[in-house]
């Protein structure tokens, strides 16, 4: 089923609306839709790199406005749907004290699941339940994502198809090395 909706997700790049559908894929990943931006993202630059720029800004500006959904489902529906969810698994006991830990760090956890391969939907829906500042989530959000589709646009408008294998393969890699390496070099400043 997965693969079904993948290859349908990757046929909308080629429809004439597919900026349209960019945005409604974009919007949609950020709090409950499974397929990345990416897998419109990627075909719809190769084939118009003169618009990359326009393309990530479009999927930048959707996906932070799908945040928002995602920040109101953990917020407004926690109670209904969140905590008999946590209950059943039971972690319901822990999560005054996740809540806690996450609105001290969760402008990092937004800033890394916005960049990396971990699922946006996820931190979006936390960011509501936990209740993170909304300024810092929306600050967050952008910047994350904006680094995320830039960056995937800018490597294809650099260097076209060739570089498509390594975006699909290796840069969610490469995020998370990037995460760690700025973890690390904060962690070395607070000890020096």
């Amino acid at each position: 089923m997965l693969r079904r909706l993948y290859d349908w997700t990757l046929s909308l790049a080629r429809s004439p609306h597919a900026l349209w559908a960019l945005a409604i894929v974009a919007f949609i990943e950020s709090s409950f839709f499974p397929i990345p931006p990416d897998v419109l993202m990627i075909p719809m630059i190769i084939a118009r790199p003169s618009r990359a720029f326009m393309i990530a800004a479009v999927a930048t500006v959707a996906s932070v406005l799908g945040g928002l959904l995602g920040y109101y489902i953990g917020y407004g529906l926690y109670e209904s749907v969140g905590r008999p969810v946590l209950e059943f698994y039971g972690k319901g006991d822990g999560f005054a004290e996740f809540a806690l830990w996450y609105n001290t760090y969760g402008a990092w956890a937004v800033l890394i699941a916005g960049v990396t391969p971990f699922p946006f939907k996820v931190i979006t829906i936390a960011s509501g339940v936990t209740q993170l500042s909304f300024p810092v989530f929306v600050i967050s959000s952008i910047i994350a994502r904006g680094l995320r589709f830039f960056i995937v646009a800018a490597l294809l408008w650099k260097f076209g198809a060739p570089i498509r294998d390594f975006i699909e393969r290796r840069l969610g890699l490469v995020f998370i090395l990037f995460c760690l390496l700025l973890f690390g070099g904060f962690a070395l400043v607070g000890v020096l």
